[in-house]
């Protein structure tokens, strides 16, 4: 399982909007290829920035698969318009689970 993190700066007064256009995107990550999961977070101490965590079955189903898709670009229209910065995105692989 590869999880993607997303961090999301928010142009002020637009964050309604985003959280809006991220709950519209959910059925587009549930039918992409290999997604297992998504969920938005947001910052407390900076409440314009966000993480999108994204679960892909391999890294392949979102660089390749969901990039490279019609939904991709359905998720840009109802998002990109909110973005202040491009989106950093990494990809990690769990080492250690605690509990």
């Amino acid at each position: 399982m590869i999880l993607e993190i997303a961090q999301l700066v928010i142009k002020t007064g637009m964050e309604t909007a985003f959280e809006t256009g991220v709950a519209k995107a959910a059925p587009i990550f549930k039918r992409a290829k290999g997604c297992k999961g998504m969920e938005l977070q947001r910052s407390i101490e900076i409440p314009s920035r966000y993480r999108l965590f994204v679960k892909w079955e391999t890294l392949e189903n979102h660089t390749v698969d969901f990039r490279g898709s019609a939904d991709f670009q359905e998720w840009r229209k109802l998002v990109g318009h909110c973005f202040e910065t491009p989106p950093e995105v990494e990809h990690v692989r769990e080492v250690v689970k605690g509990f």
